[in-house]
């Protein structure tokens, strides 16, 4: 009998600082407080981060030329710098899903990082994502309809002050689905230049 291979769920993202995550976090229970009966799995403070390609379940076999795949992109670059800020809810129309903090790219030079990624990752093996990419940061997923759009409404209105953060490297992430929430650990970091 053949032995089942070993997968990981595992993404790519940019880790944030953890002054940003804490703000962050501050507003996430602002939210839960204000209005504390809507059903929503919120983001916790330590897994707040950009992702830039989620890859899925990978053997872990292949986790070692994985890890070539950020180093290949973020040898291009040079440090940059994002603004975290603008609040909104997927989908822009219609019961809300998602809440989320927006990216700013100011330099472009993101969303250049991220077509190179893609780029690297479809050498790889990996599939093109087909959706344009939106940077944003997902602080909840909404579970029912219920206060759904009172939460979206009260999360645009308090704003998120915008925060600069600058960007030196990228992170390949192994995220573990445990009953507590999703648990994420760094398997490699990827400097820039």
């Amino acid at each position: 009998m053949k032995e089942a291979t070993e997968h990981w769920r595992v993404f790519i993202a940019i880790e944030l600082p953890s002054v940003v995550r804490k703000s962050l976090s501050d507003h996430i229970n602002r939210l839960r407080k204000a209005l504390p009966d809507v059903h929503a799995s919120w983001s916790r403070e330590e897994n707040l981060h950009l992702t830039l390609k989620f890859l899925g379940n990978t053997p872990v076999t292949k986790i070692e030329a994985l890890s070539q795949v950020p180093y290949n992109a973020a040898v291009r670059f040079s440090p940059f710098d994002l603004i975290v800020g603008r609040c909104g809810a997927f989908p822009p129309r219609g019961q809300p899903r998602v809440l989320w903090i927006g990216i700013d790219d100011p330099s472009g030079k993101l969303a250049e990082l991220h077509r190179s990624l893609e780029d690297e990752c479809t050498k790889a093996g990996f599939a093109r994502e087909e959706r344009p990419f939106h940077p944003h940061l997902t602080i909840a997923r909404l579970r029912k309809p219920q206060g759904s759009r009172q939460i979206a409404r009260l999360h645009e209105e308090m704003g998120f002050t915008n925060q600069r953060v600058s960007v030196s490297e990228m992170v390949l992430f192994r995220s573990e689905l445990l009953s507590e929430g999703s648990r994420h650990t760094a398997i490699s970091r990827h400097r820039f230049g």
